[in-house]
């Protein structure tokens, strides 16, 4: 099938954040980078779609996410060029939580003493740029400082890469659950390459609606990155599943959007124990109580 390629440059910052917004988008594109012109500096935004792209659902998740019009340029590729794989070249390592999260391209061995996560993103959110994943990671980080879960569950998985986290630190099951189906074969895939596919369950299921989530609840450890709305229609499930002293780890929500799903999950008996804060984006760490 005909592809083309879809961009526009941006700051970094804008860059990245349309890049998960638009992995998060399901169908929108096969999938999106971001890259720095190395000749002058200009950070771009590019996109891979089946042609022709839908140009005016780009520019409507781009004044939300942005905030303003962005103007989207269109050219045909190359069929047999293998354009995922390149997209994916534009993405360095990440370093957060004490893991390093890195792509298939990366030919540098991981640093000592860093946790190492493989993740070929494809078509599923979480490549670990986000400030939303780096914020899961740093939280993971501090609860398994002090905490020893052992029924851990990561709901809105994308790529896998916050059960891949737990999974390597606690050596336990770890359920991994997505609406998309696309989403938890990366996620199986990328358990594969992390040597952790005996240790996390892929589950496809509708929020919370899963014969497996319902029948391994109660959860000591609970991570959901996915956005403010469904984080808090997800309260009240989230609260009856949640064990007392459960750490809940909510992430995907903008600093404005955190009150309001902090008194969403207070109101299931759940309170504010941490809050990560990386530029506009919020991670809420709750307990149980």
């Amino acid at each position: 099938m005909p592809q083309d390629q879809l961009s526009t440059p941006l700051t970094k910052d804008q860059a990245y954040a349309l890049v998960d917004s638009v992995m998060e988008s399901e169908d929108l594109a096969l999938t999106a980078s971001a890259h720095e012109n190395e000749e002058t500096g200009e950070w771009i935004f590019e996109a891979t779609c089946d042609s022709p792209p839908d140009v005016e659902a780009f520019q409507a998740l781009a004044r939300s996410v942005l905030g303003g019009d962005v103007g989207f340029s269109v050219s045909p590729l190359d069929e047999d060029a293998d354009w995922v794989g390149k997209s994916l070249e534009g993405l360095k390592p990440v370093i957060a939580g004490g893991y390093y999260v890195y792509g298939s391209h990366e030919t540098v061995a991981p640093p000592a003493g860093l946790i190492p996560i493989r993740i070929d993103a494809a078509q599923a959110f979480g490549t670990g740029h986000h400030e939303t994943t780096t914020g899961c990671l740093e939280a993971i980080q501090r609860i398994l400082r002090r905490k020893k879960p052992v029924r851990p569950i990561d709901i809105g998985t994308g790529t896998g890469i916050l059960a891949i986290a737990i999974a390597k630190r606690r050596r336990v099951p770890v359920i991994a659950s997505d609406i998309d189906p696309i989403a938890v074969e990366t996620t199986r895939n990328n358990t594969r390459l992390n040597g952790v596919a005996h240790l996390v369950i892929e589950v496809d299921a509708a929020g919370l609606d899963h014969q497996t989530i319902q029948g391994n609840a109660p959860y000591d450890l609970i991570v959901a990155n996915i956005l403010a709305a469904p984080l808090v229609s997800l309260a009240p499930g989230i609260g009856r599943m949640a064990e007392k002293g459960c750490a809940i780890i909510l992430s995907g929500l903008l600093n404005t959007q955190a009150q309001r799903v902090i008194s969403a999950y207070a109101r299931q008996g759940m309170v504010l124990r941490d809050r990560i804060v990386r530029k506009d984006w919020s991670t809420l760490v709750l307990e149980k109580v």
